[in-house]
């Protein structure tokens, strides 16, 4: 299910409690709505409040953190890339098949996981990039170094093309990491306590609806950039392609 559909199941799930917060409002015995039976209801939803603050908060960060952490490996996978290429042009021309293979390799990364016609990013754990990464691989273990030098470039080429495959391994297992189904769920269930109290002792005029699809609105859209930031090669918020194809421009050279 898309980031937009469960932001939508969210807003119809709070929105939903407030407006039968407000048909059960006619329905009570005066008695219920008294102002000790507030008092009591407010405590309760102040605690219900807080927990849900904690527990939107903790998503919120963990989902930032998740981002964050995919959009540094991008950046150093760019930069491991660059540095891959010139320790094989500093090794020498025998290396020209490998560089070109390379760069294949990452303009076919970056169209997979950036379509230039705006489309959903193919699959990123195909069998087609292990087997083109562990054949680049294996071409730089048959390379035979003449010299001090071309052992030494050999063997940071090797441990760099080690260090890219498994940030990328890494992302893999990240990406496979979704949001707590059962976080998602107390906290809309918490939600729905409260807005449905918000309804219950609420005036039934078109300031409060409002303010209530306002509210409503605003945690839908929590929900959203939660879901969004765990996607962070599909949807509204992407990961920027700038360092891979600034990358890709300097391979070769």
């Amino acid at each position: 299910m898309s980031a937009i559909a469960i932001a939508g199941l969210v807003f119809v799930c709070v929105f939903g409690s407030a407006l039968f917060g407000l048909f059960l409002r006619g329905m009570l015995p005066e008695h219920h709505l008294s102002s000790e039976s507030k008092d009591v209801v407010k405590l309760a939803m102040g605690l219900i409040a807080t927990m849900a603050a904690l527990v939107l908060g903790l998503i919120t960060a963990s989902a930032k953190s998740s981002f964050d952490a995919q959009n540094s490996e991008m950046v150093h996978s760019a930069a491991d890339i660059i540095r891959l290429d010139r320790a094989l042009a500093r090794y020498g021309p025998e290396t020209k098949e490998i560089r070109d293979l390379l760069k294949r390799a990452v303009a076919f990364r970056i169209h997979l996981i950036w379509p230039e016609d705006g489309s959903a990013p193919g699959n990123l754990d195909s069998p087609e990039m292990t087997r083109t990464a562990e054949e680049f691989e294996d071409k730089i273990r048959k390379l035979s170094p003449q010299n001090e030098l071309q052992r030494e470039f050999k063997a940071r080429a090797l441990q760099i093309g080690g260090d890219l495959l498994a940030t990328r391994w890494l992302r893999m297992a990240q990406l496979s990491d979704p949001v707590p189904l059962v976080f998602l769920v107390v906290l809309v269930f918490w939600l729905s306590i409260l807005f449905g109290t918000f309804g219950l002792f609420a005036p039934r005029n078109t300031t409060v609806i409002a303010a209530l699809v306002l509210c409503a609105v605003a945690v839908s859209g929590s929900t959203f950039l939660i879901l969004e930031m765990h996607r962070p090669f599909d949807g509204l918020i992407k990961i920027s392609p700038a360092p891979m194809r600034y990358a890709l421009s300097q391979l070769g050279q």
